[in-house]
């Protein structure tokens, strides 16, 4: 197997794994409060980070933890807005929505360079093609034959807004802090911001079953620490066109696992606006490769 054919498979296997995340957590979301989950989640992910690569994390830069805690009040509030959104919305439509972010990122970038030290990038014409995709899918599936617009959907929008916030902030960061360190503080910073939140607003309601320990487990080890391991390592062995095609099934993966474990049925309107939003990251994400959409927006109008 070529290192790039192997590399796919990675890649395709732990889009497998994040699209199993949605209808896992909507489970453990019936007996568990949301932030208690969340902090969990977060502390044994910065748990397993130490006790694996604990000399680098106690030489963390200062640069780790300048950008780590900005990163980590992105992710955490992302994070645990999709979490509370699942308790108002279905894991299919809120993969769906959260895979938003793909066409969130370049809008978001183009308005952050003119505030933050991160790479000049126009904003493209496959960019508002995907951008307008995304939209008409979102109104066919927030229709009343597909449930309606829910207060879970708009949590899970803003859920996006901010992971796009995270993924251009990220951009910024000085090239030579420790990735590994960087992610540390992430973490740790996502738990200690998910415990404040938690102790000010829920009552401490975890139900530590079998079950429930089994899926903290799943989701912190494979989910967060493993995938993001195998995303690191191998993603630089593909195309980035390659990729982004792998990682787009990711809410695909997730209606799957919603409809068979969950019995989730999102409906013929659903399933089209469903791949209409597909269709848009996807387009968003494969401009650089369509000479009409890689053309910037200011190229375009003068031409």
């Amino acid at each position: 197997m070529s290192p790039q054919r192997r590399a796919e498979v990675f890649l395709l296997s732990i889009t497998v794994i994040w699209g199993s995340t949605f209808v896992i957590t909507k489970g453990l979301l019936e007996e568990n409060s949301p932030l208690w989950y969340t902090t969990l989640r977060f502390f044994l992910a910065a748990l397993l980070l130490f006790l694996i690569f604990p000399r680098r994390i106690l030489s963390t830069s200062r640069s780790a933890v300048n950008s780590g805690v900005i990163l980590g009040l992105f992710l955490f509030i992302g994070f645990a807005l999709q979490t509370i959104g699942l308790l108002y919305t279905t894991a299919s439509k809120s993969a769906f929505f959260t895979g938003m972010l793909v066409v969130l990122t370049p809008i978001v970038h183009f308005a952050a360079q003119y505030f933050l030290n991160v790479r000049k990038k126009p904003l493209k014409v496959g960019n508002i093609v995907g951008v307008g995709n995304a939209a008409i899918g979102l109104y066919l599936m927030t229709s009343p034959a597909s449930g309606g617009f829910t207060l879970g959907d708009g949590l899970t929008l803003l859920c996006a807004l901010m992971f796009a916030f995270y993924i251009v902030y990220l951009d910024s960061v000085p090239t030579e802090t420790d990735k590994m360190q960087l992610t540390f503080v992430m973490f740790f910073v996502c738990g200690v911001l998910g415990l404040l939140c938690a102790v000010s607003w829920e009552n401490i309601h975890i139900q530590l079953t079998d079950e429930f320990i089994a899926a903290l487990l799943y989701l912190t080890i494979f989910a967060t620490v493993i995938a993001m391991a195998v995303q690191n390592r191998y993603q630089g062995d593909t195309t980035p066109t390659r990729a982004a095609v792998i990682f787009a099934l990711e809410p695909v993966v997730a209606a799957v696992f919603a409809y068979v474990v969950r019995e989730e049925n999102i409906g013929t309107l659903g399933v089209i606006g469903g791949m209409i939003i597909i269709s848009g990251l996807l387009l968003s994400e494969l401009s650089d490769e369509i000479p009409l959409l890689n053309r910037s927006i200011t190229e375009r109008a003068t031409n």
